[in-house]
């Protein structure tokens, strides 16, 4: 039950900053309060919703700051796997992210921006269990719902498909050429152009 209501904020179904009855939401999902009240509890302690006293559940609402700490996080948890992926398997994360690659270059060919969210937030999930740390996956886990709504966000504000594309092949290639301190300087300017999108939105 909680991997719904996660998932409904996720994919925006459920907005930021929607009130969540707990009535409504059980004749909606189909489903008996006992379990959907521990559900929105386990949301609550996750910090996906919050509770205000005397109006009740709330999905959270990430503001300018939320955002920018969001991808400063990631930036560190990515930097951190690239930094392993280097030292490691360089080989297995390339065919790994070159099937990555291929769903974002389909996705950009037919200008799907939803499909783009998806296959741009694989990839980089790919890229963290590439480095081989069970930790640095766990911690971008938690991030995981948060960067889906800040994707939601940029959608609008989206490179064009094909520049996208690059960004994503250039960090595979960074890592096909075993050069580190170019993809660490890669992948920060890609978090960071993230963030300067936000900002012009």
């Amino acid at each position: 039950m909680s991997d719904e209501l996660r998932s409904a904020i996720m994919y925006g179904s459920l907005e930021p900053g929607a009130q969540l009855g707990e009535a409504e939401l059980a004749a909606r999902l189909g489903i008996s309060r006992g379990p959907l009240r521990e559900a929105m509890q386990r949301l609550v302690q996750e910090g996906l919703l919050v509770s205000e006293p005397h109006r009740g559940l709330f999905v959270i609402t990430l503001d300018e700051g939320d955002v920018e700490d969001v991808y400063l996080a990631r930036l560190a948890i990515e930097r951190e796997a690239c930094r392993l992926i280097m030292d490691r398997n360089r080989g297995e994360a390339v065919a790994r992210l070159t099937e990555a690659l291929e769903a974002l270059v389909a996705a950009a060919r037919e200008r799907d921006r939803v499909a783009m969210s998806d296959a741009d937030q694989a990839f980089h999930e790919v890229l963290v269990s590439s480095s081989g740390s069970p930790r640095l996956e766990r911690m971008a886990h938690t991030l995981l719902v948060e960067t889906r709504m800040c994707l939601n966000a940029l959608q609008d504000t989206y490179p064009e498909p094909a520049d996208l594309v690059e960004e994503h092949r250039r960090l595979v290639d960074a890592i096909g050429d075993g050069e580190e301190e170019h993809l660490l300087t890669l992948i920060e300017e890609h978090m960071t152009d993230s963030i300067h999108r936000l900002r012009e939105s």
